[in-house]
């Protein structure tokens, strides 16, 4: 670390107002599940390009994300999707995973890939179907319990193609419904995050197409469900900052699903095309987690930060450091923010500056405090450069050409 230009940088924020090691504790409480599914081959419908020595297990997926955490600092917990993840004893995999120094995360219930969802799960019209949807939630529960899992997240592919096809307020009260019943079965610590997407596979309607739907849902279920914000499920120029402004509000934000896209639901790296909307997204967050009300605050600091990204052609745990890295990077811009020189100009309709004391916290180059922190917790400065000096030696050691 350059320990130069971090006095420089740590003096000038000083200077304006910023209580540094407020920051950097703030920053280092900032935790990341990372995706079991990102570790592993994916792809588009079109094709699956495969990368060599990649995990096909969940075993090799934890121990992945166990590297990841140890070069980070910031990815203690592994979110699982099942039955993709599906093994013979969860109690063995959760205790492989504490010795690999991660914890299990949220339990992702897979409602899309079964034949008999072609036309639906949780909304089907045939109540054997619907039932057995049911089921599968229950299971995850169950397998949450096992793992000390805390949170089911729940994704919908269920929707129709064609007017007619279904009956909307049949599927809607299937939905409540079946929901119903898998809330009821919660253990009293845990959370069913529910998350939304308005299009994709359905081609005419989707069940659970936008946030106000999913919060109507978590709010008539009770506390323990909350919604979940997948920050690439949105029509374009949608103002997620303002979504998470609200749940936060209503205390109903459980989680979000990191990713970025240009047009749709790309699952690119997150920060990797609009980081600004990431930024002003965190700006929304971090002013709860300045704020005196205990009770909005503390649930700020119960969010769940998840990566949900799928690499095709990326090398797989490398681009989750990387996504880790930018989000600490904008985290920690949104931390630099001076909310009192925002609300004087706010209070004044001082519309230019305002906007300027957000977007100066944006422009600063935080390099020097992530460094310092990271040098704190006796992490590399630089986990992405740390991890591919390792990943090449490791190559040339057997005698393998660099990725």
């Amino acid at each position: 670390m350059d320990e130069q230009a971090y006095q420089l940088f740590d003096q000038q924020q000083k200077n304006r107002g910023i209580n540094m090691e407020d920051v950097k504790e703030k920053l280092k409480n900032l935790k990341i599940e990372t995706p079991s599914w990102g570790y592993g081959d994916s792809g588009t419908r079109f094709n699956v390009f495969h990368e060599e020595g990649v995990p096909t297990d969940a075993y090799g997926k934890i121990a992945e994300a166990s590297r990841v955490h140890q070069l980070t600092g910031a990815a203690p917990a592994v979110a699982l999707h099942i039955p993709w993840d599906q093994v013979d004893n969860f109690t063995a995999l959760k205790h492989y995973a504490q010795d690999q120094g991660v914890t299990i995360g949220a339990i992702n219930p897979n409602l899309f890939q079964d034949d008999d969802y072609k036309l639906g799960s949780l909304t089907h019209h045939d109540e054997k179907v619907r039932n057995n949807a049911v089921t599968h939630m229950l299971s995850c529960i169950d397998i949450a319990r096992e793992v000390d899992s805390k949170a089911i997240s729940l994704w919908l592919a269920d929707g129709t193609n064609y007017p007619g096809q279904g009956d909307f307020r049949k599927r809607k009260q299937w939905l409540q419904s079946s929901l119903e019943k898998v809330y009821g079965e919660l253990d009293s610590d845990m959370r069913l995050l529910i998350e939304y997407k308005f299009f994709e596979p359905a081609f005419y309607h989707t069940d659970l197409p936008d946030w106000g739907m999913a919060y109507d849902y978590a709010n008539k279920l009770g506390n323990q469900a909350d919604v979940l914000v997948d920050t690439g499920h949105h029509p374009q120029g949608t103002n997620i900052e303002h979504i998470v402004s609200y749940l936060l509000d209503e205390k109903k934000l459980g989680g979000f699903h990191f990713n970025n896209r240009k047009y749709a639901d790309d699952d690119l790296m997150v920060g990797a095309i609009n980081p600004y909307e990431i930024f002003l997204t965190f700006y929304q967050i971090s002013d709860v987690l300045y704020e005196n009300d205990l009770g909005k605050r503390s649930k700020a600091e119960d969010i769940i930060y998840m990566l949900d990204q799928a690499h095709n052609i990326e090398a797989k745990t490398p681009a989750i450091i990387q996504s880790i890295l930018n989000v600490q990077r904008l985290f920690a811009k949104s931390l630099l923010i001076n909310r009192e020189e925002v609300a004087y100009h706010q209070n004044r309709g001082n519309v230019l500056q305002a906007e300027r004391a957000v977007r100066g916290a944006f422009e600063l180059d935080v390099t020097p405090l992530l460094h310092a922190m990271r040098e704190e917790q006796g992490l590399p400065v630089d986990p992405f450069e740390a991890y591919m000096h390792r990943h090449e030696a490791v190559t040339e050691s057997k005698g393998g050409s660099k990725r």
